[in-house]
């Protein structure tokens, strides 16, 4: 079972299992943290799932989509790791993905 690293907004760091086929999202959630809102419930409509991806793992995930981009765009903390958690799916190629959860808009 792959290992997600979760950053929320204090800056506190908790290392979670995550099952392979979950989203990022549903693991963050599942796991406690009540921050990341996630709305929309996974359905790419409301980027408030909105992560910062390590760089170390850019290479590893899917290629961002025009829908995911187009959301990204409505927010004033996007930055060049920007990512909707919905949009990533865990996996044993993800295992130890570090993510910080981004600050709310």
């Amino acid at each position: 079972m792959p290992k997600l690293v979760v950053v929320n907004r204090a800056g506190e760091e908790k290392t979670v299992d995550a099952d392979n086929g979950l989203s990022v999202m549903e693991a963050i959630r599942d796991n406690g943290f009540d921050e990341l809102l996630a709305l929309c419930g996974g359905c790419c409509s409301c980027a408030t799932c909105h992560v910062y991806v390590d760089p170390a793992f850019a290479d590893k995930t899917p290629a961002i989509s025009e829908d995911e981009n187009d959301l990204l765009d409505s927010s004033d903390h996007r930055n060049e790791t920007s990512r909707l958690s919905c949009q990533l799916t865990m996996s044993d190629a993800l295992d130890g993905l570090r993510v910080t959860i981004a600050p709310e808009d």
